[in-house]
């Protein structure tokens, strides 16, 4: 492992949260954007609370993880010293984990398949709970990731609403890793104006500047802020 592979120290970590979020600001205003219409996720997924406190010491209170179980171990203690903590879910979820997840996430942004759908519907209805949910868009169209085609997201943003009861907040996505990632920023956006959906989550550490200028309501940063895995 090379040193600029190692999580960042406790200082590191609060002066590189300190920059991300000056960064996110400083673009939203640069594409005639409010700065606070565009949320940071800070990406927490392998890093413990030694790693999260700094950013939270910082009164940051919005946090993504990819995990059910891995959030169940570390979240349900830290809001107890934090309570005001909005989680995302933002890795790939498992029908039989929705129970977890709907009792634990304030956003799902991982909604990819009726199956999925259903399942959150009923643990929705039986929890009384309402965390968002975004679709999350193959924008690549890349046989290894999971998501709805670009052109299914309508018509399975319908079947969410009118046969699973669903509220659909927006869309998420994340581009193809080698090339650029603005096209299939414009295209989300332009598939998300097209829904008439509120949210758009798309961006992370390397890319999250062009996200916000193509639209980009939440940006995803985890390595930028806590260093490698």
């Amino acid at each position: 492992m090379t040193e600029s592979d190692q999580p960042f120290s406790a200082c590191a970590i609060e002066e590189s949260y300190l920059s991300i979020k000056e960064r996110v600001w400083r673009v939203a205003q640069k594409h005639g954007r409010e700065p606070a219409s565009v949320k940071l996720v800070a990406v927490t997924k392998t890093f413990g609370e030694a790693e999260i406190l700094p950013v939270l010491r910082q009164g940051h209170r919005c946090f993504g993880e990819n995990r059910v179980q891995e959030a169940m171990r570390k979240w349900p203690q830290l809001r107890e010293q934090f309570p005001a903590i909005e989680l995302h879910l933002i890795g790939p979820l498992q029908s039989n984990k929705t129970k977890e997840a709907v009792a634990l996430f304030d956003c799902i942004e991982t909604l990819d398949r009726p199956k999925l759908a259903a399942a959150l519907a009923l643990d929705i209805q039986r929890q009384e709970k309402a965390p968002k949910l975004f679709i999350q868009v193959n924008i690549g169209l890349e046989p290894q990731k999971a998501g709805i085609a670009p052109a299914d997201t309508a018509a399975f943003a319908r079947r969410c609403t009118n046969e699973f009861g669903l509220t659909i907040s927006g869309l998420m996505c994340i581009p193809p890793l080698e090339d650029d990632p603005l096209p299939y920023f414009e295209k989300l956006a332009a598939l998300r104006d097209e829904l008439g959906l509120p949210e758009l989550s798309m961006g992370m550490s390397s890319d999250f500047e062009e996200a916000i200028g193509a639209g980009a309501t939440i940006v995803r940063v985890g390595s930028a802020i806590f260093g490698g895995r």
